[in-house]
């Protein structure tokens, strides 16, 4: 299970940078006023679960990044003294309290220190997706205000031109990295005053980071998280997937997307261990689920992960945890992973979501809702879970625990006068709604929005996914029907395209399926398999759902975070 680098003796001859050792007798907090907080009130920030870490668990292996040209590795006490030197770094060039720092970078050491360092310098950490084009960069660094900008090597291109100072990093944590000379600037000008030597962030509602969207349909657009919501959302994350100081995270989800649903911090606050790639293919990450003792990840469902050819089943002193998001997962996927003995926590969240007609963000830093195993359960291990409990876990399921309980509303009607209230729908299975919910998970806003009056006194209660049709099951759980601009109406009836996917991605020869509305027919193509898949269709779909066509692709267009893009497929069948 080993593949060398898990002890501290075989890590290569990695030698951390001399400024990266702390120096005797540190002290792991904050400098503060105490007399300026009551004595039974702490300020939520989630840069303290690192400095936990670094006092209770010093020498603990913290970062891993072993796939690169010149590997490197981080204990927890030294990781803290860089991010450290880092947030002197920052102040040294100038970053006030509310400045926000762009990073642009693959997961990597560089950007995990960055979301540690940034709200430790009490600024604002814009993380920017590296598969974004430079004018859509060039924008949200304008638009965000961004005054410094830390950059990966292979990203420098979408830099150009920029007219704030940037830092490159060469991703070698060798001496002679720019970045490593960063970190050096920043040790010598903190003059060894150490965490003491820095102000601890009084309000816990003080911004912490500031993502965007990847700006598919218009200009990207930007919400911001607090410290205290994001301190408690990695307190959540960590919870409901059962993460611990024996746990080692691998990096899938990338960090630029949406903070990585917070588990930055939810790693720290766990005491894990995190390994760092710097991009998702299948093969190196079923090398480290094989020979890095890996427990969790987090990822869309990635069918690449099961029809990798080293995908195998793991052996019985062993299990993964899945967190999978990002899109709807089906329950035949989710059996192919169990069959693995990869566990799948199925979760759902907002990160950043259009209101129905009018133009609104919404956020819930990553996942607020998560389906849950149920212990009654008979589960063939030699097979994976039961059919039908793979159909229960492809479902929302229920509210973390730091919000309140997740609902199913009626959505509001035109000319409902403002106080109306909500009307829940009935818990049968069949009846949509939109999901609303509230709790320590609410972001602040930072485009314009313009919420219609019917509906505003109950936003100020709520986050509102209205873009999506949800129905709540007899057990309580949500299960998403669709997004309201994918509903397919044929005979009449509302027919679900994700209902629809599912169904048919549990024949045995599809691994991804999608579907769209379309009056094309395409002719003569992939004859044999339309007819059979037609013919599985009827006996597992109503006659209104059932597909009228199939096309047969190599690869499904995705976004960097594995959703399939169905405005693009939608223009393709439009010229069939």
């Amino acid at each position: 299970m080993s593949s060398g680098w898990q002890d501290r003796g075989k890590w290569g001859g990695f030698k951390p940078t001399p400024e990266s050792i702390p120096p005797s007798g540190v002290v792991f907090r904050f400098r503060s006023d105490a007399r300026k907080i009551p004595v039974n009130v702490t300020p939520l920030n989630p840069i303290n679960f690192l400095l936990r870490a670094a006092f209770i668990v010093p020498n603990k292996l913290a970062i891993a990044h072993p796939d690169v040209p010149h590997p490197s590795f981080y204990t927890f006490a030294v990781w803290a003294q860089r991010v450290q030197n880092l947030a002197y770094a920052l102040i040294e060039r100038g970053i006030q309290p509310g400045d926000r720092v762009a990073v642009i970078a693959p997961n990597s050491p560089m950007i995990a220190d960055a979301h540690h360092a940034i709200i430790a310098a009490r600024a604002v950490i814009t993380p920017i997706n590296i598969r974004l084009t430079k004018d859509s960069v060039d924008y949200i660094l304008e638009h965000s205000g961004s005054k410094v900008i830390l950059v990966d090597h292979a990203f420098v291109h979408l830099v150009e031109n920029a007219k704030v100072p940037v830092i490159v990093c060469n991703d070698t944590g060798r001496p002679d990295d720019p970045y490593e000379q960063l970190l050096a600037s920043g040790r010598r000008f903190s003059r060894e005053r150490g965490w003491l030597g820095l102000d601890m962030e009084m309000n816990e509602d003080a911004a912490a980071s500031l993502c965007y969207t990847s700006g598919t349909t218009g200009r990207p657009k930007g919400v911001i998280s607090t410290l205290r919501g994001s301190y408690l959302a990695a307190i959540a994350n960590a919870y409901e997937t059962r993460m611990d100081r024996n746990s080692i995270y691998l990096w899938i989800l990338p960090m630029f997307h949406a903070c990585g649903w917070t588990y930055p911090w939810a790693i720290t606050f766990a005491f894990s261990t995190q390994i760092t790639i710097r991009s998702a293919d299948p093969d190196l990450i079923w090398h480290h689920i094989i020979n890095s003792g890996v427990t969790h990840y987090c990822a869309a469902p990635l069918s690449s992960i099961i029809s990798s050819h080293r995908a195998r089943r793991l052996d019985d002193s062993r299990s993964i945890t899945a967190v999978v998001a990002g899109a709807a997962p089906t329950s035949s996927l989710i059996g192919q992973l169990e069959k693995l003995k990869i566990r799948v926590t199925h979760v759902y969240g907002l990160t950043l979501a259009k209101l129905s007609s009018f133009e609104v963000c919404s956020e819930t830093y990553g996942p607020f809702t998560r389906n849950y195993h149920r212990p009654a359960r008979e589960v063939d291990e030699t097979k994976g879970l039961a059919d039908e409990d793979s159909r229960i876990m492809a479902r929302q399921g229920h509210a973390f625990v730091t919000s309140d309980e997740a609902r199913v509303v009626y959505q509001a009607k035109e000319g409902d006068p403002e106080d109306a209230e909500l009307k829940d729908v009935p818990d049968d299975g069949v009846t949509r709604g939109e999901v609303v919910v509230r709790g320590n998970i609410k972001n602040r806003f930072t485009s314009i929005i313009a919420i219609p009056r019917p509906r505003r006194k109950h936003f100020a209660e709520v986050i509102l996914g209205v873009a999506i049709w949800l129905f709540r099951n007899p057990d309580g759980s949500i299960m998403i029907l669709d997004r309201i601009k994918d509903l397919i109406i044929s005979g009449g009836e509302n027919a679900s395209s994700l209902s629809i996917e599912q169904e048919l991605s549990r024949h045995p020869d599809v691994l991804e399926v999608t579907v769209e509305d379309s009056t094309f027919r395409p002719k003569d193509r992939h004859a044999a398999f339309e007819k059979e898949l037609k013919k599985y269709a009827a006996q597992v779909l109503p006659g209104f759902a059932r597909p009228e066509w199939v096309e047969v692709v190599d690869e499904l267009p995705k976004t960097s975070t594995g959703k399939v893009l169905k405005h693009v497929l939608r223009g393709r069948a439009a010229k069939l």
